[in-house]
């Protein structure tokens, strides 16, 4: 054969059939005999046939790709890891199955809703996964209306016909919070994500409640968008108060270390006389200085569980929720004894 591409013509021509018959061989239909059906099949396996996506998607009716809209600022999304270590995750179950991530970032809620329209009137996607879940999430009934299978990713709050991919990240902001006490910490301080999205509500909710159950009164908190520059800014705030915390709690590992730069900065030694604690430990959190403290949750398994759980309901019409390990404190060098009182 020539370096083209092999076609089913070129497949029925070898086999001496007609290029329909060689269509339902390769597909799987009926009314080839089991004789012809493995000659074909050997057939095009020596001369190196593959499918067309282009050809199983007409015939099939299917896009062969799979959806994430993101509805976020590009730069607060490109400074956090979080979103392409999952990525990788869910590449590494449909890469195997030959489909497609076709990724959105909108800038805002309402888009992202028309994005979810466009998606299914075009055609362009068979499922999607539904991440940053809010509050009464209105993208579920959305994508209910749509037809669209979909996996969410936490549990919603509201009735859901989805299966979920959850992480209970609750018991590692808890456990955060202890260590910090157990190490003499009072004054503690929390840099909280979005309280209208779920995860960052309920790791607000997990810090104050660990706090109480230390006998502390209630720390500070401020609110953020879960971006660097957002990290950087509360941690000068936090830092250059006359009564500043001995240690701070972020939301997100890259707030964290825009905390410790912006401690450096301020001629504060970590974790002497401030210790800086973050959520996910990404990859490089090992490789700052000091190294980071941070709660562990393995973005890329929950990408290759949501992936495997997207595929099983898009195949069989219905799939289990799946719970993971939940997020463990990992110690490292950026929490200590505070050394002021």
């Amino acid at each position: 054969m020539s370096e083209n591409k092999v076609t089913i013509a070129d497949v029925a021509r070898e086999a001496g059939v007609s290029k329909g018959l060689v269509s339902f061989a390769l597909n799987d239909r009926p009314g080839v005999s089991a004789e012809s059906r493995v000659r074909i099949l050997e057939i095009a396996e020596r001369l190196g046939w593959t499918p067309s996506l282009r050809a199983r998607s007409l015939s099939t009716r299917r896009s062969f790709a799979l959806g994430l809209v993101i509805a976020r600022d590009p730069e607060v999304l490109g400074s956090d890891p979080f979103f392409p270590s999952f990525i990788a995750g869910v590449e590494t179950v449909l890469a195997p199955q030959g489909l497609a991530l076709v990724l959105s970032v909108v800038p805002d809620e309402t888009t992202e809703m028309r994005t979810y329209r466009a998606l299914v009137s075009d055609g362009r996607v068979d499922g999607v996964f539904l991440s940053d879940l809010r509050h009464n999430d209105p993208r579920i009934p959305l994508l209910q209306e749509l037809g669209l299978p979909a996996v969410t990713l936490g549990r919603p709050d509201t009735e859901s016909p989805f299966p979920c991919i959850s992480v209970d990240d609750t018991p590692g902001v808890a456990e955060t919070v202890r260590y910090l006490v157990s190490l003499g910490h009072r004054r503690i301080a929390h840099v909280a994500g979005s309280p209208a999205l779920l995860h960052g509500s309920r790791r607000r909710s997990a810090f104050d409640t660990a706090l109480r159950e230390a006998g502390l009164p209630a720390g500070q908190s401020i609110e953020t968008d879960f971006s660097v520059a957002a990290g950087a800014d509360a941690a000068r705030r936090l830092l250059t108060q006359d009564s500043p915390p001995t240690a701070i709690v972020f939301a997100n590992d890259p707030m964290a270390i825009a905390g410790l730069g912006v401690a450096h900065e301020l001629g504060l030694r970590v974790p002497d006389d401030v210790s800086i604690t973050g959520f996910d430990d990404i990859d490089f959190t090992r490789y700052v200085y000091p190294a980071l403290t941070t709660v562990r949750t393995a973005p890329s398994d929950w990408g290759r569980a949501a992936g495997r759980t997207l595929l099983d309901l898009m195949e069989h019409g219905t799939a289990p929720d799946v719970d993971l390990p939940a997020g463990r404190l990992v110690i490292r060098g950026s929490a200590g004894t505070p050394v002021r009182p």
